[in-house]
């Protein structure tokens, strides 16, 4: 029997029961005839179960106070952009899943640039393993001749620059993906320009690799994926190393991200001070980039592929604490602390491909704030 039969079925008992025995107040009433109060609204963080990776408590619009009157707007949005996967979260709970065509919650998707944020927290838990020091010098663990910079240039260049795109190898090489040592070569001291350069960020990879003596899939694995109950892998693409997993992994990450590195008691990431400079400014040139994570709500803010720095926030309609993570061809990670909100969108480029930020990041947060705001 489908549920709206059962439904329908209780409805007639409880008025045949109601009729039968007036004088007796119902289920539904106290005595004074005062329905009863609403439950409150969860506050605590619920954290998705390790072993069960299909169980995940979910929490309605209508007990949000949610406009879901708005949401065919949002699913029509995505559809039209080339959504594969749209996920929401409120405090760990699910209020959307939404998958468009084929794609189900057990398809992997590349995170692309979003990944980067992987990367980071990595880096920190490494640091904090004392593995290694973000500002030891690269060639420490890359060894000599990994880039075409003469020695006294390239022990200038540290993980820190790494992290923060501020390595002052030449971005205006044929390829910034390349990580070929004839591809790295020297255009500006370290630490004195932002540029959005992917194969500096790539060869993190191998400098975490190097420090901890382990396959970097393998220590990924151990550190962050398996402790929070992630599926997924890091695949080489080209030059790129590319994470694929669910969208519901890169849910859970966002939930990490939130708890500050804490997942359900179990410590991932214990420094305080790495995590707060990892998702706050990094550098001067670049207000809204973190250690490779995105920024919202800064009076400044530089892209991929540009030299120049645009006044204003990154994404006007989107919460100015919101941090992110952000890929190639709208693949988007969004963490707001403020709302207790983790937002994952998967799937192909809305317009045109774009390294990380794009319009489409304001447009869909216009749609986002019909809904949840009241």
């Amino acid at each position: 029997m489908k549920f709206s039969q059962y439904f329908s079925l209780f409805a007639i008992l409880s008025i045949l029961v109601s009729c039968s025995s007036d004088s007796e107040p119902t289920s539904e009433t106290d005595k004074s005839g005062t329905p009863p109060a609403l439950a409150p609204i969860p506050t605590d963080t619920y954290f998705p179960p390790i072993s069960r990776t299909n169980e995940w408590e979910t929490i309605s619009m209508e007990t949000l106070g949610w406009n879901e009157d708005q949401v065919d707007n949002l699913y029509n949005f995505l559809e039209d952009n080339n959504t594969d996967a749209f996920i929401v979260l409120k405090d760990g709970r699910m209020v959307i899943e939404k998958y468009f065509g084929d794609f189900t919650s057990d398809d992997n998707h590349a995170w692309n640039s979003a990944g980067k944020n992987l990367t980071a927290m990595l880096t920190g838990i490494a640091q904090e393993e004392e593995f290694l020091k973000i500002t030891d010098t690269t060639s420490n663990y890359l060894g000599e001749g990994w880039s075409s910079l003469p020695s006294e240039k390239v022990l200038n260049i540290t993980i820190e620059n790494q992290l923060t795109m501020t390595t002052g190898l030449d971005y205006t090489v044929e390829n910034i993906f390349c990580t070929d040592p004839n591809c790295l070569t020297y255009l500006n001291e370290p630490g004195t320009f932002w540029y959005y350069h992917n194969a500096p960020y790539t060869l993190l990879d191998d400098v975490i690799a190097s420090a901890t003596q382990q396959d970097f899939n393998s220590y990924f694995s151990e550190k962050i994926k398996e402790p929070i109950g992630m599926q997924g892998l890091f695949i080489k693409v080209g030059y790129n190393n590319v994470f694929y997993s669910s969208a519901r992994s890169m849910a859970r990450f966002g939930i990490l991200n939130l708890n500050q590195g804490n997942w359900d008691g179990l410590s991932i990431l214990s420094d305080q001070n790495y995590f707060n400079t990892m998702t706050n400014s990094s550098q001067n040139y670049n207000l809204a980039y973190g250690y490779l994570y995105w920024l919202n709500g800064k009076s400044s803010f530089r892209l991929p592929n540009s030299e120049d720095e645009f006044t204003g926030s990154l994404i006007p309609n989107a919460p100015a604490d919101l941090y992110a993570g952000l890929g190639l061809n709208d693949q988007k990670l969004y963490m707001v602390p403020s709302l207790d909100l983790v937002i994952v969108r998967m799937g192909g480029a809305s317009n045109e491909e774009l390294l990380g930020p794009s319009s489409f990041d304001n447009e869909i947060w216009g749609l986002i704030n019909a809904i949840i705001e009241n």
